[in-house]
């Protein structure tokens, strides 16, 4: 796999894992409930629930997609329009991040419990879903072989980014909680800029992509 194309995904993958999605509000969340070492334990159960969806796709209906133009474009085209919808709830629902933010009231789980839940948020994040059945496979060169592992590599590379990114948000809310809470303008902003650009995603998905 080349490294243009590696570096080509890597960016895409960043600029949706960026986006506040569910896995995101949830860390958000326990950060603001339960402090900083809850959040970063939520972070790692989501991403091995991500790790799940890749094997799972690498696996099974990546090689179905990459041996059928047509199951392939059927796929792109739902995950883009589902994209599309996600970014126009996320606008509509722009408010609702205020509600992340004002969890403090909720009980300290065990460390356990916390990561079973981020595992089964991030093992059914629907924007996941669609990014690895949809977009992943549109970067694997078929002409190279191991088709597998390329899917591999590259859902690696997109855990790694949403590990990082992840975890930036679960510190950022744990330490930045007072600012955000005194003004529902800037929770609002944070909605809107990511539905936006979900949208862009989703449109950029549905017109990219193999012309075979």
């Amino acid at each position: 796999m080349s490294t243009d194309r590696l570096l080509a995904f890597a960016a895409l993958s960043f600029l949706l894992i960026v986006i506040p999605g569910p896995s995101v509000l949830f860390v958000i969340g326990r950060a603001l409930a339960q402090g900083r070492r809850a959040a970063l334990t939520t972070v790692v159960g989501n991403t091995l629930g991500a790790c799940l969806l890749v094997v799972a796709v690498a696996f099974g209906i990546g090689s179905v997609v990459e041996r059928s133009v047509l199951v392939f474009t059927v796929l792109k085209l739902a995950g883009a329009l589902y994209l599309v919808y996600l970014g126009v709830k996320a606008w509509r629902e722009r408010g609702s991040l205020r509600a992340a933010f004002t969890g403090g009231e909720v009980a300290a789980h065990s460390g356990l419990r916390t990561f079973w839940e981020g595992f089964a948020v991030g093992v059914t994040n629907p924007k996941t879903i669609v990014f690895f059945a949809a977009v992943l496979p549109q970067f694997v060169d078929r002409d190279s072989g191991h088709v597998t592992v390329q899917m591999l590599v590259l859902g690696l590379v997109f855990n790694v980014i949403a590990l990082a990114s992840d975890s930036v948000w679960g510190l950022i809310a744990s330490t930045a909680r007072g600012w955000f809470a005194r003004s529902p303008r800037r929770l609002s902003m944070v909605g809107g800029v990511g539905g936006l650009t979900m949208i862009g995603l989703g449109v950029t998905v549905a017109v990219t992509g193999r012309k075979d």
